[in-house]
């Protein structure tokens, strides 16, 4: 079974709702989950909000976080999932900003992906360095990370 299978089949057990807040992948995370029959039962909607005024605009990110820390940083995917959670009505929230490539820049290389998962209760971030794996790769590796950060919340305590 597929990642999004079993998040998809969790959630509609435990009568959890999700969404998304995705700036580097596009919407691959929202697409994967929208892929399972019966997914409509836990995923309303979901935000891509690839510009920074996008971020801004559909889910209150602050334009002192985006000037002191950029776009790919931890305080900007917290502030992310805490947006698409309250405006989603969501009980889970997963964001993801990061450098898909190809380039960057010694402060922020190619890979570099951060993540927030947001509940009611709490907000965890986290920075990966996929690598310099050519665009494809890390959108990829960024949804997979994505989606294995909302099965971990779905696990029971």
């Amino acid at each position: 079974m597929s990642r999004a299978a079993t998040i998809v089949g969790a959630a509609c057990a435990k009568g959890v709702t999700i969404t998304c807040a995705e700036s580097c992948t596009g919407g691959m995370v929202a697409a994967s989950l929208t892929d399972i029959p019966g997914s409509s039962a836990m995923f309303e909607r979901g935000f891509v909000t690839y510009s920074n005024l996008a971020k801004q605009e559909m889910l209150g990110v602050s334009g002192q976080t985006l000037a002191d820390h950029g776009a790919v940083s931890e305080q900007v995917a917290e502030e992310m999932a805490r947006g698409a959670l309250q405006a989603a009505r969501a009980d889970i929230a997963v964001a993801i900003s990061g450098i898909a490539g190809p380039g960057g820049s010694e402060f922020k290389p190619e890979g570099r992906v951060c993540y927030a998962l947001a509940t009611p209760l709490e907000v965890l971030s986290q920075t990966m360095e996929h690598g310099a794996l050519g665009r494809d790769r890390v959108r990829a590796a960024a949804r997979d990370h994505a989606l294995d950060l909302i099965l971990s919340a779905l696990q029971p305590a």
